[in-house]
């Protein structure tokens, strides 16, 4: 086996290169999760890719191959709500641990995955463990009213090698698109996802509509999937696919703005976030509004 046909495809320059069909897009990312390929190539990958774009086929298609080789959760007595985390928090806290825990409150089983992908963020395994949420070591069902984090290297070793290309060539590739595309129970899940550049909007969506999945789709807080505290962001919903608007963008920030704490360290988020449990800071109503949507779908599943 071999990926040097399909680099010859997609190598060509963003102008030249040719889309992949999904059955060869999962062929390829299979090959690079199993270590079936050199570095180089895996290298070559990446960068060719991050100079063409994935299509919404080829997304569908990398989805394929992880879904397959990945160690999935079992699945829960309820649609299982999954938080992708990997941007981390660059000038904001990070608020995806907030989230979770109130959907959590609400009965929901919350399932989030990540990883450290760069080394000047905060990420999400800290502050959870400032909150006393620590790591699964096995994978293992998720249970209603509670909140489980899986490291992506237990799901899928393959995938975080391919994450990890990022701290050697300081550039994205199809594997962070990715990870906040797919479902790592092998049941019903709601996906909670999250794009920072408009144009992942549009193929995320397209995507979602490809693989008929049930997810919520909004431009988060930095990248991570929690709505950004000071804005109302726009947020579709998919629920086998198909797609409704449930709320529409508006412009500017909030005519009052919450008090979030200015240090993003890992304990000060968490004690921020200890405080609006706890009823001693108010919640953010863009992250109100969010926790009411994805219960709302959640009962239509």
């Amino acid at each position: 086996m071999a990926i040097g046909h399909y680099l010859k495809e997609i190598g060509r320059g963003k102008d030249g290169a040719r889309a992949l069909t999904r059955a060869q897009a999962e062929d390829l990312l299979g090959q690079v999760l199993d270590g079936a390929v050199t570095d180089l190539e895996v290298g070559a990958f990446c960068l060719a890719m991050r100079i063409k774009g994935e299509t919404p086929e080829e997304a569908a298609g990398f989805l394929d191959a992880a879904h397959r080789r990945m160690a999935r959760l079992p699945a829960s007595a309820q649609p299982v709500v999954v938080i992708p985390s990997y941007n981390g928090a660059r000038k904001l806290p990070l608020l995806t641990p907030l989230l979770a825990l109130l959907l959590a409150r609400e009965g929901l089983p919350v399932l989030i995955h990540g990883t450290a992908t760069e080394d000047r963020r905060v990420f999400i395994d800290k502050v959870l463990s400032a909150l006393d949420i620590p790591a699964q070591t096995a994978i293992k069902s998720v249970a209603p009213g509670t909140v489980s984090f899986v490291p992506t290297a237990l799901l899928s070793p393959g995938l975080q090698r391919l994450l990890d290309v990022r701290r050697v060539v300081n550039l994205r590739n199809p594997a962070h698109s990715l990870v906040k595309l797919m479902n790592p129970v092998d049941g019903p899940a709601l996906i909670v996802s999250s794009y920072t550049h408009p144009e992942y909007a549009v193929s995320m969506a397209e995507t979602f509509a490809l693989v008929e999945a049930n997810a919520l789709l909004l431009r988060g807080t930095e990248g991570e999937a929690v709505a950004d505290p000071r804005r109302t962001p726009k947020m579709q919903a998919f629920v086998r696919g198909q797609a409704t608007e449930l709320q529409a963008h508006q412009g500017g920030t909030l005519t009052e703005l919450p008090d979030l704490p200015t240090a993003i360290d890992a304990a000060s988020t968490a004690a921020y976030i200890a405080e609006v449990l706890a009823g001693k800071q108010p919640l953010p109503p863009p992250i109100a509004q969010q926790v009411a949507h994805i219960v709302h779908l959640h009962r239509s599943l």
